[in-house]
């Protein structure tokens, strides 16, 4: 039997569920949140305004219960903020939501916090309905989950301790390298 299929959390709401014990968790996304933020800001340096129209974003290993819009939230309020604050003057852009887990995870119990989840997007971040589309993708990342050029933000978690080695291409440095490729690359298009 394939590790997918073993393996999993625990799913539901009673004392033994993941939801129920996933605070360590949560701080560690706390913890990280001004890299997050970082990144969000190099991001939209970078792709504005080339990405104005969708943003597709993936969290690999989302897990369910209470952590799993968390991250999700931060990212959406980081690129309201830069957006608003660009001299760009573009229009929020709608943002797509990949959230993934391999095909055991409790997905039902994450849509059925989505009404709550766009309320507070529309509360707190000034998102009208519409702007903000959830979807999962169930699976392995250890897989192909997704076309090629077609996430803008991608973002794991306590998902990546599962990872025999490190990806190719993210070495450190290459990040700033692909950056500056990416800001010369608009440059030279916005010229022509």
């Amino acid at each position: 039997m394939e590790v997918q299929q073993v393996l999993h959390m625990k799913g539901g709401e009673d004392h033994a569920s993941y939801a129920k014990n996933s605070s360590c968790q949560r701080l560690a996304s706390m913890k990280v949140s001004s890299a997050l933020k970082q990144s969000i800001q190099e991001f939209c340096r970078v792709n504005l305004p080339a990405a104005a129209g969708c943003i597709n974003i993936a969290d690999l290993g989302c897990a369910s219960g209470p952590n799993t819009f968390l991250v999700i939230q931060d990212i959406i309020e980081n690129i309201n903020r830069e957006f608003r604050e660009s001299n760009i003057y573009l229009e929020l852009p709608s943002i797509q939501v990949f959230l993934n887990d391999l095909v055991s995870n409790e997905f039902n119990s994450i849509f059925r916090s989505l009404p709550n989840f766009y309320q507070r997007l529309g509360d707190y971040y000034g998102r009208s309905p519409g702007s903000c589309f959830i979807a999962a993708m169930p699976g392995s990342f250890h897989g192909r989950l997704f076309p090629d050029n077609s996430m803008h933000f991608v973002y794991s978690s306590y998902s990546l301790h599962w990872l025999s080695q490190v990806p190719s291409g993210l070495v450190s440095g290459d990040h700033r390298r692909f950056a500056t490729e990416q800001r010369q690359h608009l440059h030279r298009k916005n010229k022509s």
